[in-house]
């Protein structure tokens, strides 16, 4: 069994609708472990190294946005990476605006699980069971009309790569703590026994 660590952090619409404990037994219910948990109001600073965006992320977001303006008559004002580097901004305003919950989720394939849990990004299209599909019912298209970030309720790494990078922003080595659940223990000695048999 090969552990990993995860990040996830509750967005300030998931701290205002007091979707904490929901989104926290979800994850729970898994057999994934939590082993650092901290609450608190995101530098911007911060904010802009997580979300850590180049240039042809930013054409790609700028076109969709630029698309949805088309379709809907509304004028193109800027050039199309500035819509795409709006997005960052947006979100970074909306992080910033409020306290969010950040934890470190650890266990057999983390990061495909709690990813799996909550849904794709936009809420309008994650499937329903999921966090986001079954908690809110924002999308791109009505964030971008309305200039803000999307309403997605919760922030988690999409590799476990991008987990090992985002994980050192939010947390201290010393904040995350070592321990064996029951079921990690009875797996061991099981895979033990078989070993010694």
């Amino acid at each position: 069994m090969k552990s990993e660590q995860t990040l996830v952090i509750i967005k300030p619409d998931g701290v205002q609708r007091s979707l904490m404990g929901e989104i926290m037994k979800r994850i729970e219910r898994t057999g994934l472990k939590f082993v650092a948990i901290k609450f608190l109001v995101p530098e911007a600073d911060q904010c802009w190294k997580h979300y850590n965006k180049d240039e042809e992320w930013f054409m790609k977001k700028g076109t969709r946005i630029v698309e949805d303006r088309k379709t809907h008559g509304m004028p193109i004002e800027k050039e199309v990476i500035e819509y795409g580097k709006d997005i960052i901004k947006s979100n970074v305003d909306f992080f910033t605006s409020g306290p969010v919950l950040a934890f470190v989720i650890e266990g057999n394939q983390s990061v495909a699980i709690v990813k799996k849990l909550v849904g794709e990004t936009e809420p309008a299209t994650s499937d329903i069971g999921t966090i986001r599909g079954d908690l809110t019912v924002d999308s791109y298209s009505l964030s971008s009309l309305d200039n803000r970030a999307v309403r997605n309720l919760v922030h988690c790494s999409d590799s476990p790569e991008e987990a090992q990078r985002e994980i050192p922003l939010w947390f201290n080595k010393e904040d995350i703590v070592s321990y064996r659940l029951l079921q990690e223990q009875i797996l061991y000695d099981v895979n033990l026994d078989g070993i010694l048999e």
